[in-house]
């Protein structure tokens, strides 16, 4: 039973120097200062009066642009913008800095395992019955995921039609303040020469580059185990033209229709308290409203604008500013398949630090001794939960609270630290499957309905049917055995591990561990690398402006037809950057400084 509660926090799904880089420029930490940086505040503190300080043209309240959501993209994209321009970050969640669940390594599991209101993770689960997290504070995914840090490949780039030489200029911006050399834990060494063993190679040592073969990649967490966000690289902002307003929650984007194309004027949002604010655009040429909210968030904020399929629109009564019939369309996630590893032994605590790259589309990562400990998640299962079998079969909406709280009083005291073990996971690079994302109301708070379409396609089956075999041999191998010091089991043995695991509300085959195809539909999870929504050429521009309107452009996952690398934070982060950078020069020239 421990090790299915594991597995729900483990699996919903997503600078070596350990001071600061900030260099001459760059806003000072504040050391009494909750929120670190004095430009980031309370969304109640929005007031004209305040903002008054920020206007470009005289209005109060004006702001050359507002970054909605100030997640993996958005921070850096607005650190960028600043050196020039008035800027104003909405986050609907608080930060991460005094957030334990999200800066320690050891608490990984607790933080996903949350589903209180003030969670760094809001959890949901698609129509497949696969559960899901999105991120709900400032620096986004990079509060809640493994940490891996890994480059995009040079054909990535390429596809996405970016400037080979920016993006290389940007990738080491980040770099600078927030990744580092991980220290290989014993056990990812033995990933590392398993992986060896079965043919992955060559072995590309410690590099962020992807290539194929074996190597080490870059981590957000230092030596120390702390997590380093994107809300770090607000470090690199102007202070006195930033403004970052937490547990700002955007309610819709403002238009004047008046004109032959609608134009953005500013946004609506309401703070903590639940009042209504107003943040106005500047007038002047090239003021933007930026989109950051994530695959998730950034098409059902256009739907909830007015821009969106027809039907979509009218069936909740949103008046129409722009019909749009692919906003919400294209949806994908990488598939991720797990096979469970016992060991006799505690393991030491490690997320991604070794990865294999296949010729064959699939990564192969793992992570190790995330069991339930005294001091962890045992009292605590929130109403996502499938810690019970019974819950697990009941869709989540459907789970009382004080059902849950009652399993929880009569088995608190049985839980202990009852898995040792590890697992190794196989992700499905460029899936061909694809799904959809469509508003259940008109609440921002809410979910929207997401459907990804595993395996639906057969080219995607197949190839997970392929990794299985791989990821069977590793954990079969003799590097891998002389590590765990396990019996050598059969591969229908390992799989029943993860079948019983009953890890997503998925019904489960009888068949299932005879037939890896069988397997694979059945245990598939989220390895929160999901994207697409507002797709380039279909919804944005390639500069990501937003078809059809003016003053408006999405920069985030929710853009991209693939995920990028191993692991996208890395392309994120860049991507904010450079599309700064590129906002910038295309704005001021030369007189950018960038």
């Amino acid at each position: 039973m421990a090790l299915k509660l594991f597995l729900f926090a483990l699996l919903l799904c997503l600078p070596t120097s350990l001071s600061s880089t900030a260099s001459k420029g760059k806003e000072k930490k504040s050391k009494f200062n909750p929120y670190r940086y004095t430009f980031i505040d309370k969304a109640s503190t929005f007031s004209s009066s305040s903002s008054s300080s920020f206007s470009s043209n005289g209005q109060d309240s004006s702001y050359d642009y507002i970054v909605i959501g100030g997640g993996t993209a958005g921070c850096p994209l607005a650190a960028t913008l600043s050196q020039n321009f008035s800027v104003l970050v909405l986050e609907r969640g608080g930060v991460p800095f005094t957030n334990a669940n999200v800066s320690f390594l050891r608490n990984f599991h607790i933080g996903l395992a949350d589903t209180s209101a003030s969670s760094a993770s809001q959890a949901f689960v698609s129509t497949d019955g696969v559960y899901n997290a999105r991120a709900r504070v400032l620096g986004g995914g990079s509060c809640i995921n493994a940490g891996f840090y890994s480059r995009a490949d040079a054909a990535f780039v390429k596809r996405a039609g970016w400037d080979p030489k920016l993006v290389k200029e940007s990738y080491p911006w980040v770099e600078r303040e927030i990744v580092h050399q991980p220290k290989l834990t014993l056990w990812q060494k033995a990933l590392r020469d398993s992986l060896l063993e079965v043919g992955v190679r060559p072995f590309n040592g410690f590099t962020y580059d992807h290539v194929s073969g074996t190597k080490i990649g870059g981590t957000i967490f230092d030596r120390f185990g702390r997590r380093h966000t994107a809300a770090e690289l607000l470090a690199y902002a102007n202070p006195q033209k930033l403004r970052v307003l937490i547990y700002a929650t955007v309610q819709k984007i403002v238009f004047d229709t008046s004109g032959t194309r609608p134009r953005v004027t500013g946004v609506i949002f309401k703070d903590e308290n639940g009042n209504q604010h107003q943040a106005l655009l500047s007038n002047r040429k090239g003021s933007e409203v930026i989109l950051s909210s994530g695959a998730i968030g950034s098409p059902q904020m256009l739907m909830l604008s007015g821009i969106g399929p027809k039907k979509e629109l009218q069936r909740l009564k949103i008046p129409v500013v722009l019909v749009n019939e692919h906003v919400g369309k294209g949806m994908a996630d990488n598939p991720m398949n797990t096979i469970l590893v016992p060991s006799k032994a505690p393991i030491e605590q490690s997320l991604i630090q070794t990865v294999g790259i296949t010729k064959m589309g699939v990564y192969v990562e793992a992570s190790t001794g995330f069991g339930q400990s005294p001091e962890s998640i045992h009292t605590h299962y929130g109403i996502m939960s499938n810690k019970n079998e019974l819950f697990s079969t009941i869709p989540a909406k459907q789970r009382r609270p004080e059902a849950t709280q009652a399993y929880i009083t009569r088995n608190k005291y049985q839980l202990h630290e009852a898995f040792n073990g590890s697992f190794i996971l196989e992700k499905l690079a460029y899936p061909i499957s694809r799904g959809h994302l469509s508003l259940v109301n008109t609440n921002v708070d809410d979910n929207p309905s997401v459907t990804f379409n595993y395996f639906k396609h057969p080219v995607d089956l197949q190839r997970c049917v392929e990794a299985i075999r791989l990821v069977s041999k590793v954990v079969t191998s003799k590097r891998f055995l002389n590590y765990t010091q396990c019996d050598k089991q059969n591969v229908h043995k390992m799989l029943s591990l993860s079948v019983k695991a009953n890890i997503n509300l998925r019904p489960k085959q009888l068949n299932d561990t005879k037939s890896m195809a069988q397997f694979c539909k059945d245990t598939v999870v989220t390895i929160w690398h999901y994207h697409g929504g507002c797709l380039v050429g279909k919804v944005v521009s390639p500069d990501r402006k937003v078809l059809g309107v003016d003053r408006l452009r999405v920069i985030d996952g929710s853009t991209f037809d693939e995920s990028p690398g191993t692991n996208p934070q890395a392309t994120m982060m860049m991507m904010g950057r450079y599309m700064g950078v590129k906002i910038l020069r295309k704005r001021l020239g030369n007189k950018a400084g960038v």
